[in-house]
């Protein structure tokens, strides 16, 4: 009867696989009605998550259509937005280290902003006042008598 002792152990292991088996079987079923209800669910939401991508590129559609279609600024503003960025761009050496908090505001120390050197028009951008689209002056209004 020396079997016996090997036999009990094989059994008890035996009782302890099937036992972890019937463990990972139930984590599995367990996860797959997971699975089965976020399946349903995504089946469920679908629709809804088409008609609104439908719609979205439906809207940037327009928006591409719009901007073909819009009308370019007038050239005194394209001017004054191409000045603009050129004094952005020649202003960010100034404002650089400040900005990344590497260093001080960049004014003098009388608290004024330091002075910039000034633009010049070229000769090709100046129009004459007289020729460009000015809005009207305002109306002089009469005092309130009492």
């Amino acid at each position: 009867m020396d079997c016996l002792p090997e036999e009990v152990e094989l059994s008890k292991k035996h009782e302890e696989i099937l036992g972890k088996r019937a463990v990972l079987l139930r984590e599995m079923e367990r996860r797959y009605e997971e699975h089965k209800c976020k399946r349903r669910l995504e089946l469920q939401q679908s629709p809804t998550a088409h008609a609104r991508n439908a719609k979205l590129l439906a809207d940037m559609q327009t928006l591409e259509d719009r901007l073909r279609t819009r009308q370019l600024p007038h050239p005194d503003v394209l001017t004054l937005e191409t000045r603009y960025w050129a004094s952005v761009e020649g202003n960010i050496p100034e404002w650089e280290r400040f900005l990344l908090g590497k260093g001080p505001h960049p004014v003098d120390e009388t608290g004024k902003p330091p002075r910039r050197q000034k633009h010049k028009v070229p000769l090709r951008d100046h129009v004459p006042t007289q020729q460009r689209a000015l809005p009207p002056h305002p109306k002089a209004r009469a005092a309130k008598r009492p």
